[in-house]
């Protein structure tokens, strides 16, 4: 893919930018290029940050759940970068690697439980059709509370963002990513 916004470099960047986004990479890790790529636009950053941060760390649904719709979204929005982004994360929070690959598949044919069949489901109909279908969200709702029916939402709304930003912006998955056979 070709980068249509470049990775800025350090000394390109507003200098409460430069100083912000070390802070935001995992361990040993640079920042996300999506993040990178934001940073071009310093005023919508730290804004972002904050929504992102509050829908990781003060969401309900369980982090497994989480990391199965950014995952399925990131495939149906055919993001490579999104994919591999959250193959690692997804690994943090427990999937075991036949599901991480399952995640790509037929949602009939893993041994997906109800409720998360019932995510992927959504995560399908929502980028389908912008919307949840009344069967599939009767079963998200007799397994989850309304908070977390909100929250799905939102994640799949800010991992398809993600995805368009990555696939516009030509953000190519890092060297070594695994996973993807599109």
């Amino acid at each position: 893919m070709i980068a249509r916004i470049a990775v800025p470099d350090p000394g390109e960047l507003r200098g409460d930018v430069a100083e912000l986004l070390p802070l935001i990479a995992p361990p040993g890790r640079e920042p996300a290029a999506t993040m990178a790529v934001l940073a071009r636009q310093p005023d919508l950053l730290a804004p972002f940050l904050g929504w992102a941060a509050a829908l990781a760390l003060n969401g309900v649904l369980p982090h497994r759940d989480h990391e199965l719709l950014a995952l399925r979204v990131a495939w149906r929005c055919a993001s490579e970068f999104e994919w591999a982004e959250h193959v690692e994360y997804a690994r943090a929070a427990g999937l075991a690697e036949h599901e991480i690959a399952a995640v790509a598949g037929d949602i009939d044919a893993t041994a997906w439980t109800g409720p998360e069949a019932a995510l992927l489901r959504a995560a399908d109909e929502l980028h389908a059709t912008t919307t949840v279908s009344d069967a599939t969200w009767r079963e998200l709702s007799a397994h989850f509370e309304p908070q977390a029916l909100v929250e799905m939402l939102f994640v799949v709304g800010q991992y398809t963002m993600l995805s368009m930003v990555a696939n516009a912006a030509g953000i190519d998955a890092p060297d070594g990513s695994t996973g993807w056979t599109r």
